[in-house]
């Protein structure tokens, strides 16, 4: 029996962060996952995830895994394959350490993906985001600071781990504004901003203070913001625009929905799914068609430029007895 730990540490430590590049976003949902399957497996097997060996970790209790994460936890298919994705990803390093394993990698490799429905993003109007934009009091530095997130957020349409992973020394605010992001699979983008959005940074920039952290944004105890405070952030605001703007009223709005608004916005101004995974720093074109599906004018548009068919009109007959019994007694004469 081989024990699982030294593998996992040099896959977590070695294999993702080294070898592979991966990011520490990446790092941390693989290491969450474990954290996740060995907690099942030592309930399982009645001993602590320390004592656990690799040849206890095969199908069965990987596929036993996936629905209890479902089931018991809640989690959707795409959450479901994504924890499944990292197992898969640890199999294929340990075959070359252990080629002992390798039937049994070979079962958890062949575990297939869970389709999942696609359902259409959910974005904010203009209205509804200036509602937001408007919400944080910007005669205080905590206020100047959420206007600028908030501003930033939307007008870039980062991924919260973007925004709150955002150097101060990203900022480039002359001679033309612009941000360098660094976003998944390291891919670097370059993103121009409004000059609203600058004007925002500025202020904001100019009240930071002396911080140690290296990150624009930072929270009242100078450390980097977290993607946990600033949802809760955008959640209270969002709260508090319902007063002036009432379609905001039930809406689920998080971080990833001010993604799609910006990517809805620059989709409907420039009708071009290119522009839009280039602004997003999307790998592929097909990710950027979920915005197509979404918006309705493209299929008004559609409808419109294909004439319907030529019918044929009928007069509908109806029956006598039917007729009778739709009139009055009066008029049955």
């Amino acid at each position: 029996m081989n024990p699982i730990a030294p593998h996992i540490t040099a896959f977590l430590r070695e294999r993702l962060p080294i070898q592979r590049g991966a990011s520490p976003n990446t790092c941390e949902s693989y290491a969450y996952t474990f954290q996740l399957l060995f907690e099942f497996a030592s309930a399982r097997f009645k001993v602590t995830p320390s004592k656990l060996c690799i040849e206890q970790l095969d199908s069965i209790l990987v596929m036993d895994f996936l629905a209890f994460i479902e089931s018991e936890r809640g989690n959707s298919p795409r959450t479901r394959n994504a924890r499944l994705a990292a197992i898969k990803s640890f199999m294929r390093f340990v075959e070359h350490r252990l080629p002992s394993v390798l039937e049994q990698s070979l079962r958890i490799l062949a575990i297939p993906s869970k389709k999942s429905d696609k359902p259409l993003i959910g974005y904010l109007t203009v209205s509804e985001i200036q509602a937001i934009l408007n919400a944080p009091d910007i005669k205080t530095r905590a206020g100047i600071r959420d206007r600028a997130m908030l501003h930033l957020c939307f007008a870039a349409g980062l991924r919260v781990s973007e925004l709150t992973g955002l150097l101060l020394s990203a900022v480039i605010l002359q001679p033309t504004p612009a941000v360098k992001i660094m976003g998944k699979g390291r891919r670097e983008r370059s993103l121009p901003l409004w000059k609203q959005t600058a004007k925002d940074i500025r202020a904001w920039i100019s009240v930071r203070g002396d911080v140690r952290s290296p990150e624009l944004f930072v929270n009242a105890r100078g450390e980097a913001m977290s993607r946990v405070g600033f949802t809760y952030l955008l959640r209270k605001y969002a709260g508090m625009a319902v007063k002036s703007c009432s379609s905001l009223e039930g809406k689920q709005i998080s971080p990833h929905v001010l993604r799609h608004s910006c990517a809805m916005m620059i989709y409907q101004a420039t009708g071009d799914l290119r522009k839009v995974a280039l602004w997003l720093g999307h790998a592929h074109m097909q990710t950027s068609e979920i915005y197509l599906r979404a918006d309705p004018m493209e299929k008004i548009d559609a409808i419109e430029a294909v004439p319907p068919p030529a019918l044929k009109r009928g007069r509908f007959s109806v029956p006598d007895k039917l007729i009778a019994s739709l009139r009055g007694p009066d008029t049955q004469r």
